[in-house]
């Protein structure tokens, strides 16, 4: 198990098979008490056999439990101790003080940011990289919140000089990803990794011939199997946060790395072109 066992949990969650995600709930709900849980303790809490629990760690790559149950006790109380109260922050409840909501919107951000750039696998954002600096045309796709990420990375893409479109409908996306060919790359995020207009698109995309990139929170979902390179994100959103924000905080942290990634295969490292983009802003600014 070579990824930190928390935000690998929370990415995994909702493609776990009913019982395993029992036993997650409960990891997660609590993960420094959970690490106190015996074998048998935490199959009574989460309703399931002890076999079942013994596979659950094996599916994460682990030996067994006692093996999983070192690693997650050593992760939570270093984190706890590192984080304090907002290590694992709480649902937001609106009938809470406004004080509080804050702290813990703050916590929740800061953390997807956090796990989001230790689940970072540098061998693939470099790949990823290198792809993106030798296509000929770029498209990003994502609906909902995970188009505001598309949007925000077409316009960092186009001040290097790449030809980038984000396309957020499935409208205005699955026309134009029948135009691609080799010579382009696909860039498809969702958080899910199960958005129906994403999956759609990227199966336009690899019949096409084009290259496919996910960035997703999902490392086992639909749009992971069906990509050449996957970027995970890492958040938990709260029960109350429709709008996503602590998963799109995490998708343009990915999408910032990229973009150093991709600057670093540049020549000048993309000077000349971010001078261009400015120079040409810079009447508008005063």
């Amino acid at each position: 198990m070579s990824a930190p066992v928390l935000p690998h949990l929370r990415s995994r969650r909702d493609d776990l098979q009913p019982v395993q995600r029992r036993i997650a709930e409960v990891i997660l709900a609590d993960p420094v008490a959970a690490g106190r849980l015996t074998i048998d303790q935490l199959a009574a809490a989460a309703a399931c056999a002890q076999s079942s629990v013994v596979n659950f760690a094996r599916e994460l790559g682990f030996s067994g439990y006692r093996d999983f149950r070192a690693e997650l006790t050593e992760e939570a109380v270093r984190t706890a101790a590192r984080e304090g109260e907002h290590a694992f922050p709480a649902a937001i409840d609106p009938a809470d003080p406004l004080a509080t909501s804050v702290a813990r919107i703050a916590a929740a951000d800061a953390r997807a940011v956090r796990d989001t750039v230790r689940l970072v696998d540098l061998d693939v954002l470099e790949q990823a990289a290198r792809v993106l600096s030798s296509s000929r045309r770029i498209l990003l796709v994502g609906v909902g919140a995970s188009g505001l990420a598309a949007t925000d990375l077409q316009h960092k893409l186009s001040r290097l000089g790449f030809s980038a479109q984000a396309l957020t409908s499935a409208h205005d996306a699955l026309p134009a990803v029948t135009a691609l060919d080799d010579r382009d790359c696909l860039l498809a995020i969702s958080d899910s990794g199960r958005t129906t207009d994403v999956l759609d698109a990227v199966e336009i995309a690899a019949r096409s011939g084009a290259r496919r990139i996910a960035i997703s929170g999902s490392p086992v979902g639909p749009l992971a199997r069906s990509s050449e390179f996957v970027l995970l994100t890492a958040s938990r959103e709260p029960s109350f946060r429709a709008g996503a924000t602590s998963s799109r905080i995490a998708q343009l942290t990915i999408a910032d790395c990229l973009l150093i990634a991709l600057s670093a295969t540049l020549p000048d490292a993309g000077a000349a072109a971010l001078a261009r983009t400015r120079d040409a802003l810079e009447d508008r600014r005063r």
